[in-house]
């Protein structure tokens, strides 16, 4: 019970910690900072930060395999590339479209989790992942003539399969099985990081920023919803499956809604009312639900 408890409460941390993101990063684009700078300066900090923090702090040795290395780099890949996608999608969707439809991935998760590893699908988690979703839809308060864009829904679903694929993958790949959480998060960071390298043409192209405010945003965007995202939610997984964890993560537009309604003058309606009271229905049946499923005993 201990080991589910602790789970949850990582679970709902990633998923809090990573709605934090427009707080962060409205700021900087908003002053003219592109997208790959962005990211390059959210997972370049992040990795400098937790770097050092691990190395220096907690004393991890940062060894690892050829073959831990391939796998790594993968899974740094699929968690980098996810980001990049849903920001790609931005260009040509409304941001709560596309952020709607990105929930699919809890059900990824399951799909996958069914068909590759034979994790049963129960009428609970259905129940939990259609409140959940059904509640999202409900905070999205676009206009009604928004039109969706093709290329943007294929970025939006390709964004949600490589997270569900990361999410699964953590859980399950035998070579990154034994590895300490610690090391897992900084390596999915620093090869995250390759992506925007390479986006930016190893920085020839980075936008420099100038002011203290956004440089406190910047850092903001690699700590919480970056450091503190990566790092709970990896033990989430760990602990109480790929599944569940997927589902918690339907808190984070909730803070995200938070943040909008606290900063950005967002409005807040019975509409997003009735949707937030399904998307907590939704997740408190997740955390209530008996700690009997194989997902939540397939990791030591």
């Amino acid at each position: 019970m201990k080991r589910h408890t602790t789970g949850i409460i990582n679970g709902i941390i990633a998923s809090t910690s990573y709605g934090a993101n427009p707080l962060f990063a409205l700021p900087l684009l908003h002053n003219g900072i592109g997208v790959n700078s962005i990211l390059f300066y959210r997972y370049a900090l992040a990795v400098l930060i937790y770097g050092m923090w691990i190395t220096l702090k907690k004393k991890i040795t940062l060894k690892i395999s050829a073959k831990e290395f391939m796998v790594l780099l993968i899974m740094g890949l699929l968690f980098s590339f996810s980001s990049l996608t849903l920001y790609e999608a931005f260009k040509y969707i409304e941001a709560g479209i596309a952020c709607t439809i990105l929930f699919i991935y809890p059900m990824l998760v399951a799909i996958i989790m069914n068909i590759f590893y034979k994790e049963k699908i129960t009428g609970t988690i259905i129940y939990a992942i259609v409140l959940t979703f059904s509640g999202i839809i409900l905070l999205y308060n676009g206009k009604h003539d928004a039109t969706l864009n093709p290329h943007g829904v294929i970025m939006v679903l390709l964004s949600a399969l490589l997270y569900a694929v990361y999410i699964v993958g953590v859980k399950n790949l035998k070579t990154i099985k034994h590895i300490k959480p610690d090391k897992l998060n900084f390596y999915v960071m620093l090869f995250g990081l390759l992506v925007y390298l390479f986006n930016l043409k190893f920085c020839t192209e980075l936008q420099i920023i100038q002011s203290p405010i956004l440089w406190i945003c910047a850092i903001g965007l690699a700590i919480i919803p970056t450091i503190i995202s990566i790092e709970t939610i990896n033990i989430a997984i760990k602990l109480i499956g790929s599944t569940k964890t997927a589902i918690l993560g339907a808190l984070e537009p909730l803070t995200a809604l938070f943040f909008g309604i606290l900063f950005f003058n967002e409005q807040l309606t019975l509409k997003i009312c009735v949707g937030i009271a399904a998307i907590l229905l939704g997740v408190m049946i997740v955390i209530t639900r008996k700690n009997s499923s194989r997902s939540t005993t397939l990791k030591n």
